[in-house]
């Protein structure tokens, strides 16, 4: 029997959606529905499939201000951010054809041909953060490749996969390519225990590394996984201080510190410029606009539960415990939190990503502690430098042990025409974006002839 899943909008309290969770029966018939789809799907020529791309990209710019909306009510991200959000959703699509063009080209010559396959039926697990933006970015190169897919949204955003679907199907993707499967943790369960070729994931390390767990010894299942960072950016002197605070600031708080890219680590030199910094960072905190997704100039909205909320204020609390110095509180109201700021310089920390607007100060005596220690993590997502010494520059990059590593611009850029992910618990050496291509087909190559003609044998008697 089917539970009911519910949606509340942690800004207001308000319930937004109202829906049934798919059963283990109804996922298995998704997934059934989606491998009989396949050999049709897959046989078609690249072109007819980039045409429906395209025309589901005119539907999603046609329902940009539905979908804003649907992310907004959901997760309670600001409008003026959703917006962005469901531009970037639309603009995926002709990005996504030029990267599978260029990541899985068709070369043929007179001996040799190499083409490339789809893998089958693709599971496609989306996040709550940017529940258009990033399960789209495995769904549409999926689709591109000749995939079909059973998309599971996050549960606690659930609205705009509906619209996405719809899109699609308006756009004339064909009955069965993509199916939506809504629900928790047993929906979920139900789908990996599916006849799946491939897991397409975006979401926390905890997660990603069980599905990895789960699908041990199956190595004919392909894994896509990113799963977020600890991440760390670095200010150094020369460098504007108040702009220093700005990049900051943009990199730790943006969505209410809920994205994968977010700083958590704010690594500054001991002395009066590190102070001047954290007194910059300070001022900008006690100034910045908090509230309801639906008004115009406020900078973040809540963080997407109350739990949410409580669990940074848990995590603030035990690093205090440890002897960490707050420098500004989270101060919680409901899912709302001020932006935190906590000098752990010291303290034994936890290496943990936490999914929300905390920054951990941690004060060194000079560059290459400062280096030292953004490297200091498990994870290898994101890190940054913000200094205009370019000689400090030439000698972080290729010592961060990151896969986006910025400089002079907050950690939370990131081009769509490059790749994104990165080492260690941020994924399994699988990046998405533009590399996305890379993991939802797989090269065939052979060599070829117009006759056949034995080849020359040794030791052969005529």
């Amino acid at each position: 029997m089917s539970d009911i899943l519910k949606s509340i909008c942690p800004a207001t309290g308000d319930l937004v959606w109202e829906g049934t969770t798919a059963t283990a029966t109804e996922v298995q018939g998704a997934v059934a529905k989606a491998r009989a789809a396949f050999a049709d799907w897959s046989l078609r020529p690249f072109q007819v499939r980039a045409d429906i791309a395209l025309a589901c990209a005119d539907r999603i710019r046609e329902k940009s201000e539905s979908i804003a909306l649907a992310i907004s009510r959901d997760m309670g991200k600001p409008l003026w951010e959703a917006r962005t959000e469901a531009g970037a959703m639309a603009n995926k699509v002709t990005v996504s054809i030029q990267s599978y063009e260029d990541r899985t080209p068709t070369v043929i010559t007179e001996t040799t041909r190499l083409s490339h396959r789809p893998h089958g039926v693709m599971a496609v697990f989306g996040p709550f953060n940017f529940p258009g933006h990033l399960p789209n970015g495995h769904i549409i190169p999926s689709l591109l490749a000749g995939n079909t897919v059973v998309f599971k949204p996050s549960e606690l955003t659930p609205q705009v996969a509906e619209i996405m679907v719809q899109c699609w199907t308006e756009a004339g993707l064909p009955d069965g390519v993509l199916n939506l499967v809504q629900g928790a943790r047993e929906t979920g369960a139900a789908l990996l225990e599916a006849d799946i070729d491939g897991l397409l994931f975006t979401g926390s390390a905890k997660t990603g590394t069980f599905f990895h767990k789960y699908f041990a010894g199956r190595p004919e299942i392909l894994l896509a996984l990113e799963m977020g960072g600890n991440n760390p950016l670095i200010i150094q002197d020369p460098v504007d201080v108040d702009a220093a605070a700005d990049l900051a600031f943009m990199s730790g708080y943006i969505t209410a510190g809920q994205r994968c890219t977010c700083a958590r680590r704010l690594i500054l030199p001991e002395g009066a410029f590190g102070d001047a910094v954290i007194d910059a960072l300070q001022a900008k905190i006690s100034k910045v606009k908090i509230g309801r997704w639906d008004i115009d100039d406020i900078f973040m909205g809540p963080v997407v539960s109350v739990g949410a909320a409580e669990a940074a204020e848990n995590f603030e609390a035990d690093l205090m415990s440890n002897g960490a110095r707050s420098l500004s509180a989270l101060n919680r109201e409901a899912a709302f939190l001020r932006p935190g700021l906590i000098d752990v310089t010291g303290v034994k920390v936890a290496d943990e990503e936490l999914f929300a607007p905390l920054m951990q100060v941690i004060r060194v005596p000079n560059f290459e502690a400062a280096i030292a220690q953004a490297n200091d993590t498990r994870f290898g997502l994101a890190s940054g430098l913000i200094c205009e010494d370019q000689t400090k520059w030439d000698y972080a990059r290729p010592r961060l042990r990151a896969g986006i590593v910025n400089w002079n611009k907050p950690t939370t850029g990131a081009a769509s025409t490059l790749p994104f992910g990165g080492p260690g618990l941020s994924g399994n050496h699988r990046p998405a974006a533009y590399y996305a291509a890379d993991y939802c087909a797989w090269p065939q190559a052979g060599q070829v002839a117009e006759s056949a003609v034995g080849p020359a044998m040794r030791g052969m008697s005529k």
